[in-house]
């Protein structure tokens, strides 16, 4: 079943085969997006760090019956055990954030960010709120888009939408420090997992 954020029910009910290519479009969407989003020093695990603890409680609801039938989210007995994977991401986070921090002495590189990334859309998969995702996931969702539309804008006109993309570059050569702009980002990021959190209610 497909849930659309702010509605109750399932928008489709049985989408048959194109589940596989569903769930495998979540997770290499998620994987790249948060690898786009790794540009900067702390900015992928900050923001990883909100999601995560969004979908720790996204998690547990759903493994909860009671929780779950009260916001009316899929009850799934075994999707509870997610929360431990969610909460394990979150200290590693926070532990590899204190040395990633700006000026950074460790780095994710890529190995680091697609898997988080992937962890992320397995983890939305196994809780039914994939398409919640890109709310909660919000920051993730901007950089990649801006990485798309500066593509087709190049490609088909031959002129860029911003001075550089992914988004987050594009600010740092508008005049923006880099921790102004690592911090903005977070913020923005805080703001879009509690948007999707609030979308349980708002229904």
């Amino acid at each position: 079943s497909l849930y659309l954020p702010f509605f109750k029910a399932p928008v489709i009910t049985n989408m048959g085969w194109f589940t596989i290519l569903f769930f495998a479009l979540v997770i290499v969407g998620s994987s790249n997006a948060v690898n786009l989003t790794d540009g900067l020093d702390g900015l992928a695990i900050g923001c990883t760090v909100t999601v995560a603890l969004a979908y720790a409680f996204l998690s547990y609801a759903a493994g909860n019956f009671r929780i779950a039938e009260y916001l009316q989210v899929p009850f799934y007995p075994f999707s509870g055990e997610l929360t431990v994977i969610c909460a394990a991401l979150v200290g590693a986070g926070l532990g590899f954030l204190w040395f990633n921090c700006f000026p950074a002495k460790v780095f994710m590189g890529d190995t680091g960010s697609l898997a988080i990334g992937g962890m992320i859309g397995v983890v939305a998969i196994c809780c039914k709120q994939e398409l919640l995702l890109a709310v909660v996931g919000g920051v993730f969702v901007i950089e990649a888009i801006s990485v798309i539309l500066q593509v087709l804008s190049f490609q088909l006109t031959g002129r860029r939408i911003f001075v550089m993309s992914p988004i987050h570059h594009h600010f740092e050569l508008v005049g923006w420090k880099e921790n102004t702009v690592i911090v903005r980002f977070w913020i923005l990021s805080a703001v879009f997992a509690v948007l999707g959190l609030a979308t349980l209610k708002l229904r």
